[in-house]
């Protein structure tokens, strides 16, 4: 029986979307499986005092070079291509990650974070901005109405806050972060500890 590996995830967190493309390929192996959590990626920020990256090594040219060349590593690694740094990044994902919730319940999941994911990092769209997010949603064939109409309910808010207050309390500060069982790992440079751990 495959075990489950939580991925807390934010559709803004570029590493996120390394792993989300990583893992078809590690579930088609049958070992592991992985559950998507939405979080918040702000509020994780908020809760526990920490920056994005950019904000704080972005001064430290070869550290940006490094990471440039750990995403190319990563790729290559897991046979995946297609990342384009986002043009308006850092992008605000507040809408689309109560999105994430809603399509959830709608039973969508799986084709609305594809639908999410390559808006932000392989077309370079502006998902803060309504029209753009129910857009993205037409051309990917999912329920505009239903989704637009969930995402504004109050206990999907309150369903995305509660996620990521529990994320900070597990102790995640940032995303990607991986739980097995109660133990974390955190980057995307942890995905193979995390699925050897589960015995992947």
């Amino acid at each position: 029986m495959a075990r489950e590996i939580d991925f807390l995830f934010d559709f803004g967190g570029p590493n996120s979307w390394f792993v989300h493309r990583a893992i078809p390929a590690i579930e088609a192996k049958g070992k592991v499986k992985f559950r998507y959590v939405p979080v918040l990626l702000g509020g994780i920020f908020k809760a526990t005092g920490n920056k994005p990256p950019l904000m704080t090594y972005g001064h430290v040219a070869q550290k940006v070079a490094y990471d440039r060349l750990e995403m190319e590593r990563f790729m290559t690694a897991h046979g995946i291509s297609g990342f384009q740094f986002n043009p308006h990044f850092p992008v605000n994902t507040l809408l689309a990650m109560r999105g994430a919730i809603a399509a959830e319940q709608l039973g969508c999941g799986p084709a609305y974070r594809e639908a999410m994911y390559t808006a932000l990092w392989q077309d370079g769209q502006k998902l803060d901005e309504q029209d753009v997010w129910t857009r993205v949603l037409q051309q990917a064939g999912l329920d505009v109405a239903a989704l637009s109409a969930l995402v504004a309910d109050e206990a999907v808010k309150a369903e995305l806050v509660a996620s990521t207050e529990s994320a900070v309390a597990r102790g995640a500060f940032g995303v990607p972060t991986f739980f097995l069982g109660d133990e974390m790992w955190f980057g995307k440079d942890r995905l193979r500890d995390v699925v050897e751990a589960a015995g992947g």
